[in-house]
């Protein structure tokens, strides 16, 4: 054997040794230890439980997921199911949140307290979309999607159907009377965006949304008055005195006659 071959196996065996070692060495450390491997399902809910008291909501999801995963079919894996829909939504994650409640209701749609998920998912979008109701006096509406309070109103009005008798209802029905005063209020501050900027058309439509979606809504007077308007710019005389007519009949005195569209009522101020 010649000095260059042992050379080449010297070298090798040095490589082989410095790939071997590290693995070696980490095969040596001690593996993580799950403390919560032997608990009951009691356990396991006792204290996650305990966590959200706590408001330690990842350590509470954590828990609750361990107690589905390891007892799926218990009682208190479908509560555990119902309360992770609740630490995601504390937890700052609402669309993971909103993934829980849909999933309880589906896997679970006879569940007693399935009421509330729906109770549930509804605040999560309507709290989720304060920044809708904050922005209708601070920033321009035109640039703000008021899906989440849509959503929120149309699973409010699932729940007070499906159970009218609720202890979540009360609440339900008043969140969403708020709900359509701020939809209707958005609409007609599009179409006042639009009516001020040209937009006589497109101004007409959001009036006219406005007042066959939300009949009742505070901002009903000033979606016929922007709608009478936007008719007398396009020169439709009938459909303008039509909106003048139904305007005059149901606000008399408005201040839309006296100061047009420089009023500016907030439509909370009508309560």
């Amino acid at each position: 054997m010649n000095s260059l071959t042992r050379s080449c196996r010297f070298w090798l065996r040095r490589a082989a040794l410095a790939f071997v070692l590290p693995l070696a060495a980490c095969s040596l450390l001690p593996e993580e230890i799950d403390t919560t491997a032997n608990w009951s399902a009691n356990r396991l809910y006792s204290e996650a439980k305990s966590a959200m008291q706590d408001s330690n909501w990842e350590e509470a999801l954590k828990l609750y997921q361990k107690l589905e995963s390891r007892y799926p079919y218990g009682r208190l894996a479908q509560q555990a199911q119902m309360d992770v829909a609740y630490v995601h939504w504390k937890n700052g994650d609402a669309d993971q949140a909103l993934v829980a409640c849909d999933r309880f209701i589906k896997l679970h749609p006879n569940h007693p307290n399935v009421d509330y998920l729906y109770y549930l998912k509804g605040l999560i979008g309507f709290n989720g979309d304060l920044g809708f109701m904050g922005y209708l006096n601070t920033q321009d509406q035109t640039e703000r999607d008021p899906k989440s309070a849509r959503e929120s109103f149309e699973t409010f009005k699932e729940l007070a159907r499906r159970f009218p008798e609720s202890k979540y209802t009360p609440d339900a029905l008043q969140r969403m009377n708020y709900l359509v005063n701020a939809l209707s209020a958005h609409e007609v501050h599009v179409a006042r965006y639009y009516f001020k900027r040209g937009a006589y058309l497109a101004a007409a439509n959001r009036s006219q949304y406005a007042v066959e979606h939300y009949p009742n809504a505070p901002a009903q007077e000033e979606a016929l008055y922007i709608l009478t308007l936007a008719y007398d710019k396009l020169g439709l005389t009938d459909l303008k005195a039509d909106a003048e007519r139904v305007l005059r009949l149901n606000y008399p005195n408005s201040d839309f006659f006296r100061n047009g569209l420089e009023k500016k009522k907030k439509w909370w101020q009508v309560f």
